[in-house]
């Protein structure tokens, strides 16, 4: 059973961001501030979940959380400011568009940015501790996961139907065979033989 609070008494947003690996798409990030009597047992890391699983509890966490929000970064921001800066910059975006300001930012994973003079707390695999990190990481890879399968709709060849354009090998065998999108990371190395594309 994952821990609803790391300070009871405050309110508390949990941050979760998805698609940090990948090789195509925006990443993603969530901010979630759950009630304080607020359980479920079936509430845990994303990516410890099935896809079912996932959408019933994004379907609650969005019921039942007092304030959520989600936010992205595109793939050219990533490019020009690198993905942990655009990571934790999705981050900031979620917890701008909360309704309710959080007192106490609880952060998954071990590098961020403060965020105005709210305190926070980095956890490393906090997604897996504390439940409103928890819910984050379902909205954010939910969110994310669905996008992609929107841009699939338009680009087929790179499966990101199954991938979400995480670097499988059938993703990277169709860069090599189609080149990149304008949704790929060109900062990234999207084939195992290549350092840099010459475009």
């Amino acid at each position: 059973m994952l821990l609803p609070f790391k300070n009871r008494g405050l309110t508390e947003a949990g941050c979760d961001e998805a698609g940090r690996g990948c090789l195509a798409g925006p990443v993603f990030a969530a901010a979630v501030v759950l009630p304080e009597n607020f359980e479920n047992e079936l509430l845990n890391d994303s990516k410890k979940l099935s896809h079912k699983q996932r959408v019933l509890l994004r379907e609650t966490i969005e019921n039942e959380a007092l304030s959520f929000a989600v936010a992205q970064v595109s793939n050219r921001c990533i490019d020009e400011i690198n993905i942990l800066n655009a990571s934790i910059e999705a981050m900031h975006l979620a917890l701008q568009n909360l309704k309710i300001q959080p007192q106490h930012i609880l952060v998954d994973g071990n590098r961020f940015k403060k965020y105005f003079d709210i305190p926070h707390t980095c956890v490393v695999k906090g997604d897996g501790i504390f439940m409103a990190i928890a819910a984050a990481s379902v909205l954010a890879k939910t969110y994310r996961d669905d996008f992609m399968e929107q841009l699939h709709g338009q680009f087929p060849q790179y499966g990101w139907n199954r991938n979400k354009g995480y670097p499988t090998a059938v993703h990277r065998k169709a860069i090599e065979t189609y080149g990149p999108t304008a949704w790929h990371r060109l900062s990234f190395k999207l084939i195992e033989t290549q350092l840099k594309l010459k475009l």
